[in-house]
């Protein structure tokens, strides 16, 4: 007889897969995520992972292509999608007649990238979205409800000590005109470098795109500005510079940062921070970056911004809009490297194991089926073994209480309930149990 060939089993670098007590852990986060945007009212959507190239890839060139995962199936060319933002412009175009707008979408799904697989990054990983998209216009507003979503969102995530900061492109696109500055993009990505490079990195870099140096001092002297939202939005008023797209800009942002006070949003949680410019270069107004204050190795937590055309690649309706994402499986391998997170108790979501003695197996199942029906997770040990086994196997899955059902169980009405933490038991009928349940 031949010899069975085994396999090994493993993975692909840059995939992230958890055992129970940490899965347990990242939904709960992906939960708690997604409770905070409905609580705003966005709007659950889902898209296919598998869009076509053509749609998928209209605008993306250069790394992104070359990250995207594309093949061929019979006559199709087909693409994984690698962000949530391109399939919500080909299905808000799509579907233009049947949604109704400003459209609010949240958006919780995986993503591929075929980028080198680093520490913390992976190829395919979580992205939880949100985006307000408007039709022909879209009020400033939202730009601080979307600030008002991120500080809610990390509240119930458990933390308090970060820092949403805050800045508009115009403001820098403004600044940079009133410079004469060539090329604003390549100076917006080098800007954007400035906290891991260092300001003389910095302003060689500046230099190097062809910046005076005395252009590219006022410049760095510009996004050094520091101070109070107040303080800022003062000082830049007091530059005195003769642009347009520059004095919107901080209309703009002053206008925000009002109604974000008026969101009761803690002053100290946002700031105004004009190194920050997001190199994406379909962002035109406000634009965010959340910092852990405690963990600034993370980096950003949270970014995003306004775009005044999401889907001019699928259409010639004018859909402006204002979004941030939540990097999940990102956010999660470094907090949890970082010792933020603990494992769970639990690898189980069941909160009791239903353990049927000899004959009772018919009324263990009513039970768990009652138990059940009260919305609590319930589950039952179909296996033969040892009293012991039995209750071991509840303590290593972390469940919190066990119910055993033998003869005398059933014909009274009377169940021992066990707590596993404690060894505590109480003899209750089923009605109590539940009560007990619901309590915890």
């Amino acid at each position: 007889m031949a010899k069975q060939q085994v396999v090994t089993p493993s993975i692909l670098p840059g995939f992230l897969e958890l055992l129970p007590q940490e899965q347990m852990v990242f939904n709960e986060m992906l939960e708690t995520i997604k409770k905070t945007y409905e609580t705003y009212g966005f709007i659950p959507l889902d898209t296919p992972m598998i869009e076509k190239s053509e749609v998928l890839l209209a605008k993306s060139g250069g790394e992104t292509a070359k990250q995207v995962y594309r093949f061929n199936k019979g006559e199709n060319d087909l693409s994984l999608r690698f962000d949530l933002t391109v399939p919500l412009a080909r299905y808000v175009s799509q579907h233009f007649g049947e949604l109704t707008f400003p459209f609010k979408r949240y958006h919780i799904g995986k993503v591929f990238r075929g980028e080198k697989p680093q520490k913390g990054r992976f190829r395919e990983f979580y992205q939880c979205d949100i985006d307000i998209i408007g039709f022909e216009s879209l009020s400033v507003i939202n730009d601080a409800e979307i600030l008002s979503v991120i500080y809610s969102t990390f509240k119930a995530l458990g933390f308090s000590d970060f820092t949403i900061r805050l800045n508009n492109r115009k403001i820098l696109n403004g600044f940079f005109e009133s410079l004469e500055v060539a090329d604003k993009a390549e100076v917006l990505r080098t800007i954007d470098k400035i906290e891991k490079i260092g300001r003389a990195a910095v302003a060689d870099e500046l230099k190097a795109l062809g910046l005076s140096e005395g252009a590219a001092g006022r410049v760095l002297d510009f996004v050094g500005i520091k101070g109070s939202c107040s303080d800022v939005i003062k000082k830049l008023r007091g530059l005195s510079v003769n642009n347009e797209m520059f004095t919107e800009g901080i209309d703009e942002l002053e206008l925000v940062i009002n109604y974000i006070d008026a969101f009761k949003v803690p002053s100290g949680n946002y700031t105004v921070d004009l190194t920050i410019a997001r190199g994406l270069d379909y962002y035109t107004g406000t634009i965010y970056e959340t910092i852990l204050n405690q963990y600034p190795s993370i980096g950003s937590v949270c970014s995003g911004g306004r775009y005044d055309n999401l889907a001019q690649n699928y259409t010639t309706k004018k859909l402006p809009g204002v979004g941030i994402s939540i990097g999940l499986s990102r956010l999660f391998y470094q907090l949890r490297e970082a010792g933020v997170l603990g494992e769970s108790k639990k690898a189980t979501p069941s909160q009791i194991l239903v353990i049927p003695m000899k004959e009772t197996m018919a009324q263990s199942l009513e039970l768990a089926t009652k138990i059940r029906a009260c919305g609590i997770a319930a589950e039952i040990y179909f296996n033969e073994g040892k009293i012991g086994k039995k209750f071991a196997y509840a303590d290593k899955l972390g469940i919190p209480y066990a119910v055993v059902v033998g003869e005398d169980e059933v014909n009274s009405g009377k169940y021992k309930l066990k707590a596993m933490a404690t060894g505590e038991q109480q003899e209750l009928d089923i009605d109590r149990i539940i009560q007990e349940l619901k309590a915890r």
